[in-house]
């Protein structure tokens, strides 16, 4: 008899987080590796000043010293590698969290369990979370951690924030990921239109001081609730985590609703 769908999740995605956990830790490992000659690289600043607007603005450049631990942050992780891995794991386990079931013909079994529709996928979605969460959170402290031995130094309350912000960018998207693959049972548009959906919203955020349409736009962007606020400078900005929990939790309703209404039989 199956327990807790939320523990079974767990231990399935075990082995999955602790290699994507890993892969965390090396990454922050290479950048802080790098920092030292980046920062006795005066020409470093001249370079991105002579970049055109349109780059600067979509590597959030506009501004950063990267002579600084904050800017070379800023610039070199946070605003593309960093979003891209904690998108890639928040929307493919969204994405696989009903579908995956079906994909593997195992969700009559688990359906056959005393749990209902909506516990099942308020597991799975509480499992996509808590994963986000923790990939996050390793993230944020192999940056203070190993920060600490090339100089890096990294104030833990502000990089705690922009962890925060980056965590509920994730899981936003893998919350529609999760969303879709409820109402639909299938994997590959769960994944393909949350991917496509992070790419113009990003886009759109980083483009938004150039293009007037995006600028009347920004601030729906996800991408806006994560960084404009620049939390690791200013720290946590509540507005915009009410916004990201907001979003979720409609996301969250939808797929419930979604997946209690679809015929699911093999």
């Amino acid at each position: 008899m199956l327990a807790s769908v939320l523990a079974k999740t767990l231990r399935d995605q075990g082995r999955s987080l602790l290699a994507w956990s890993v892969s965390l830790v090396v990454l922050v490992a290479m950048y802080a590796a790098v920092w030292p000659a980046v920062r006795d690289q005066p020409s470093m600043g001249d370079f991105i000043d002579q970049m055109p607007e349109a780059f600067r603005s979509m590597f959030a450049t506009s501004g950063a010293d990267m002579s600084t631990p904050t800017g070379y942050i800023q610039v070199e992780l946070l605003s593309f590698m960093g979003p891209i891995a904690v998108l890639i794991y928040a929307i493919g386990a969204g994405a696989g969290a009903i579908g995956g079931e079906e994909d593997r013909h195992t969700m009559d079994l688990l359906l056959s369990n005393p749990v209902g529709r909506g516990r099942v996928v308020l597991d799975k979605f509480l499992a996509m979370a808590l994963g986000t969460f923790l990939l996050t959170a390793v993230m944020g402290a192999s940056l203070v951690l190993e920060g600490k031995f090339v100089d890096l130094e990294l104030p833990a309350d502000k990089v705690a924030a922009t962890m925060l912000h980056l965590a509920l960018l994730g899981v936003v998207f893998g919350a529609l990921a999760l969303a879709l693959s409820a109402g639909t049972g299938k994997t590959g548009l769960s994944r393909g239109v949350p991917a496509a959906l992070a790419v113009f919203a990003y886009i759109v955020n980083a483009l938004a001081p150039l293009v007037d349409v995006f600028d009347r736009i920004q601030k729906l962007s996800p991408f806006f609730q994560y960084i404009a606020h620049d939390p690791l400078r200013q720290g946590v900005a509540w507005d915009g985590v009410a916004v990201a929990v907001a979003t979720v939790a409609v996301l969250v309703a939808l797929a419930v609703v979604g997946f209690r209404r679809r015929d699911v039989t093999a």
